[in-house]
């Protein structure tokens, strides 16, 4: 069966490829008054920062979940500026043994950050590790091995860990507990995009209409790195057969062209709800039935293509598998082959 490579499919909230991910460095606010859009985790985290640095003291352990492309790295990049400290950044399947989690650790001074991307991601040993290190600042390791093994106590500074996931409810309740600072980030709104296109437009030295970036906005499924990847290539559409505006109109004859229709759908969101209407009369249907189906696998879609079709409304979970909605229905212009 085929893993979807992000590249491939332009609306992806991953972001794995070098250009990608200097984009983003480029793109990034330094700070929270920079920053668009998570109202609700800047408010509470400004007063944890402020409290933090008033006492100073290192913040609290920080936890960030939420589907990807919402912004949780550029938040912790946030925070370690907001803190005027350093930053290390990793992610949960780097650390595969316990002298790479002493080494990152053996690196940090006195208020800096750790960030760990993908944190449920790591080994169940170097998890354990972590709960003396967040708790009491220290790790034990064992060195050598047979009759020459001994344990060896590395003190630490205190530091703050960010971890970061798209995948919450996957993380142990030992290391959940452990966070201080626990923050959900939601989709961004049309208006909260339309602000981001502008501000990367302008960065980027591209002229945009309003219109146009609420069009980009609009299909852009809640995601500034959606956002962002999408304004990239109608500025290039913008070029080769326009002035290099980005007006609506233009937007739209580009969008169309990637295959993103009104609502943000591209061909694999379609295909998936398609397969599902006109094999399975719309569900309820299992994940790997559906998988196998449309010729990806379980975990794409459950982490890359399910979270906005369910945001959306086009997808419902049920405890026997997935059904279309009848906005789903309605979108694709089916007609209704069901009764609630």
């Amino acid at each position: 069966m085929k893993t979807m490579n992000p590249e491939e499919r332009i609306i992806s909230g991953d972001s794995s490829t070098t250009e990608e991910m200097s984009l983003e460095k480029s793109l990034r606010p330094l700070y929270l008054k920079e920053y668009i859009g998570q109202e609700k985790v800047k408010k509470e985290l400004s007063i944890y920062i402020e409290a933090a640095n008033n006492r100073e003291e290192a913040l609290d352990h920080v936890l960030l979940y939420g589907p990807p492309g919402l912004g949780k790295t550029t938040m912790a990049m946030v925070i370690s500026n907001e803190m005027d400290v350093a930053i290390r950044t990793t992610s949960g399947p780097a650390i595969e043994k316990a002298g790479d989690l002493v080494a990152l650790l053996n690196e940090l001074e006195a208020g800096d950050v750790l960030f760990i991307d993908e944190i449920h991601r790591m080994p169940r040993l170097i998890e354990e590790m972590l709960y003396s290190a967040m708790e009491d600042y220290f790790v034990d390791i064992i060195v050598g091995q047979g009759p020459t093994a001994h344990p060896v106590h590395f003190p630490l500074p205190p530091f703050t860990l960010v971890g970061a996931t798209t995948r919450a409810g996957l993380l142990s309740a030992p290391l959940r507990d452990r966070f201080g600072i626990v923050s959900h980030m939601e989709y961004y709104t049309v208006e909260e995009l339309s602000d981001i296109v502008l501000r990367s437009a302008d960065i980027f030295n591209t002229e945009i209409i309003e219109s146009g970036a609420i069009e980009i906005a609009r299909r852009s499924r809640g995601t500034p790195r959606v956002a962002n990847r999408l304004l990239k290539r109608v500025r290039d559409y913008a070029q080769v057969r326009s002035n290099g505006v980005i007006k609506k109109e233009i937007a739209d004859e580009a969008l169309a062209m990637l295959r993103i229709d009104q609502e943000g759908l591209d061909f694999v969101d379609q295909k998936l709800l398609k397969t599902m209407i006109e094999n399975y009369n719309g569900g309820p249907v299992g994940l790997s039935t559906i998988a196998a189906n449309i010729g990806e696998e379980v975990e794409t879609i459950e982490d890359m293509v399910e979270p906005f079709l369910l945001q959306a409304g086009f997808l419902q979970r049920t405890p026997r598998g997935r059904i279309v909605t009848r906005l789903g229905y309605a979108h694709l212009g089916y007609p209704i082959t069901y009764t609630d």
